[in-house]
């Protein structure tokens, strides 16, 4: 697999992974023409799957093999790195307290916006109204996304 800029059709470079200890991994690819760079965070289940069938993300080239299964059961999520702005069904979007800002801040950057929002869509579902450190730790625990 390889990932390739949109804008200029180029491959993506592998700049880092990081596996914090929870069983979840993140990488890092950037385009070497414009400097674009995306970010890949697999939760501890991906993780397992990826290790099982002895993938291992960055410089490290596998053969081909058939992955059809795989690739079958693999479907994105519409929509799943957008950023609302706001909720349109008149729910009221939960701020992050001062503890929980300094708690995010040592997330990785590259996948700290997917983190942030995790922890936005738990809080209004659930309408939290602010978001602490307690709340943050609750939805790790019901989410099973311990150590994030």
């Amino acid at each position: 697999m390889k990932f390739l800029c949109i804008e200029c059709d180029a491959q993506m470079r592998f700049e880092e992974r990081q596996q914090p200890g929870d069983g979840t991994f993140a990488a890092a690819f950037a385009c070497d023409r414009c400097g674009r760079r995306i970010a890949m965070l697999a939760n501890p289940m991906e993780t397992q799957l990826v290790e099982s069938l002895g993938v291992k993300i960055g410089g490290r080239t596998l053969e081909p093999e058939p992955m059809e299964i795989v690739r079958g059961a693999l479907v994105a999520r519409e929509g799943a790195f957008v950023d609302e702005s706001g909720l349109s069904d008149g729910r009221v979007r939960p701020r992050f307290s001062d503890e929980s800002q300094e708690r995010l801040a040592r997330v990785p950057s590259f996948v700290r916006g997917m983190v942030k929002r995790l922890y936005t869509e738990y809080a209004v579902e659930r309408g939290i109204a602010e978001i602490t450190p307690d709340v943050m730790d609750r939805a790790r625990s019901e989410l099973g996304l311990e150590g994030m």
